[in-house]
């Protein structure tokens, strides 16, 4: 969400980053619809000056024994036009929000331009993918071999894209999400926090998924919509807000069910955990000083790499292009994790810098001390990390000659002690 007054004094500026994001210049039509909004205001304040200039007069009048019929008249015709003037104001001001509410963020300036992922940068690889002395299989393989993955019982219940985990697969995803909680909250002071997996409109048109990308999200008889991160219900708790200064930044983690429609992905990843309707992730979430936020973006990052390196799995980072960012993002770092399996890097985590976009959407502040004026909040948000798709890479990568998976010592207190997951007797 933009500042009109901003596009007012920079048109060029906001053109140019739409226009880096592939998009057709937009400031022309925004100062229009807003100038309109202006104009429609200062009628109505003018009428409301000239009604309240009659009342006093027609007072006096009064009070003095004068006729003040003819005042009282186009008080009564000010009235009615004063009514027509509001809604003309109202149906103004909600056109033009309805533009800047289609518009995504501007990329930041060290976003690497492109239309597409093909334009992405890698930054860094850490770790060395595994070499086997076998044919390496994909997950879903080695999952249903071991009895403990099953896509067609998940079809009977539920259709396509949803997955049973059994016995210590089910165990594992448990055992990730209680591991990535711990690390975070006891090792990088994050906050962990149990938030609804239901969710009004407003917290979705906070952090932009509202209006523009409703099929992409779930919605309940009763107009709920089902969340598809953590990130909206963390993000939108300081919705409306006013914080202190000395308590940014605010670190906030959560482990739950993610739900997305996958509008769009026909064809992809139709085997598998990688592309579902249910997963589940534990999400980072930073409420930032804007000064902070770059610094913010990099440690958050840092702290989801960390997950991957404590549990020997090899990845990636790389910066998104301007083709390739989501709406609400300024910049974003994706990091990918290599599947053996399928033989290349796969995202695992996407970490990004909003800036004040949500903010603005969501009327986030903060205000230093002493002073009266606030400004907005910037929000940051990212996997730490996915659970299913480490789950994914754990079983590719730490798969066995006999299709067993032997586990990273690091797990091991959180799975009861199994150290090797084999197949049932």
């Amino acid at each position: 969400m933009f500042d009109p007054k901003w596009i007012r004094d920079n048109p060029e500026l906001f053109d140019k980053g739409l226009a880096r994001r592939g998009l057709p210049p937009q400031s022309a039509e925004v100062l229009r619809l807003d100038a309109e909004r202006r104009a429609r205001q200062t009628a109505l304040q003018e009428m409301q000056q000239r009604r309240n200039e009659l009342s006093k007069r027609i007072g006096a009048a009064k009070s003095r024994g004068e006729d003040a019929s003819q005042m009282m008249a186009e008080v009564a015709s000010l009235k009615e036009a004063m009514q027509e003037a509001e809604a003309a104001e109202q149906e103004a001001e909600a056109a033009l929000n309805r533009l800047l509410e289609s518009i995504p963020n501007l990329p930041a300036p060290d976003v690497p331009d492109g239309p597409d992922e093909t334009a992405n940068r890698e930054l860094r690889r850490v770790g060395e993918p595994p070499e086997f002395g076998f044919p390496a299989k994909q997950h879903f393989e080695i999952g249903e071999a071991l009895g403990l993955m099953d896509f067609e019982a998940a079809a009977k219940l539920s259709g396509a894209r949803f997955v049973v985990l059994k016995g210590a697969l089910a165990r594992l995803e448990r055992a990730l999400a209680a591991f990535m909680l711990d690390l975070h909250t006891r090792e990088f002071g994050y906050t962990e926090v149990l938030p609804p997996y239901l969710v009004r409109d407003n917290a979705v048109f906070g952090t932009g998924q509202l209006p523009k990308f409703g099929e992409d999200l779930f919605l309940t008889r009763e107009g709920y919509w089902l969340i598809p991160t953590a990130e909206v219900p963390l993000t939108n708790l300081v919705a409306d807000e006013i914080l202190d200064e000395d308590s940014l930044p605010l670190r906030l983690t959560a482990y739950t069910p993610c739900f997305r429609s996958e509008a769009g992905a026909a064809g992809k990843d139709t085997r598998g955990m990688i592309r579902q309707h249910q997963f589940s992730k534990v999400e980072l979430v930073s409420i930032a000083h804007p000064d902070r936020s770059a610094e913010e973006h990099e440690r958050m990052t840092a702290c989801a790499e960390e997950v991957l390196k404590r549990l020997g799995l090899a990845y990636r980072v790389v910066v998104l292009s301007t083709g390739d960012m989501g709406f609400a993002a300024e910049k974003t770092y994706d990091i990918e994790v290599w599947l053996p399996g399928q033989g290349t890097y796969r995202e695992i985590s996407s970490c990004s810098n909003c800036g004040e976009f949500q903010a603005r959407r969501m009327k986030a502040r903060f205000r230093r001390a002493g002073e009266k004026g606030t400004r907005f909040v910037h929000t940051l948000n990212g996997s730490g990390l996915a659970v299913g798709r480490t789950l994914v890479a754990l079983l590719e990568t730490y798969q066995q000659a006999d299709g067993s998976v032997v586990l990273p010592e690091v797990l091991h207190p959180y799975m009861g002690g199994i150290e090797v997951i084999g197949a049932p007797a």
